[in-house]
């Protein structure tokens, strides 16, 4: 029993390590979501929000068989969902801000 559940154990922490693209995708997501209220106090964004953006992004993704092109779907998915959601919200003069700040933090 402890040999199946080493092995168990350590498959599951592989299997966290391929999915850890998509949370760091989603945290740069988030963080820049939050950021924008520094440029108005209007744009409040709460934790519950993101988080069902990012299970609807995980859901509407398209599956795949393998894990690398399961996590890229998850990422595109997500940055889309959550860049249609808040763009909604933003001021006109403040689009091209939050999409600066999406792409810097993306980028580094």
């Amino acid at each position: 029993k402890l040999v199946a559940a080493d092995e168990t154990r350590k498959n599951i922490a592989e299997k966290r390590e391929q999915f850890r693209p998509a949370a760091t995708r989603g945290s740069v997501l988030y963080f820049s979501i939050v950021e924008m209220s520094l440029v108005n106090v209007m744009y409040q964004t709460s934790l519950q929000q993101f988080l069902e953006l990012f299970m609807r992004s995980m859901d509407e993704a398209e599956k795949a068989a393998f894990s690398s092109k399961r996590v890229s779907n998850i990422i595109e998915k997500m940055t889309y969902i959550t860049y249609r959601y808040i763009n909604r919200g933003l001021y006109e003069k403040d689009k091209m801000t939050f999409i600066l700040l999406v792409t810097m933090k993306v980028l580094v």
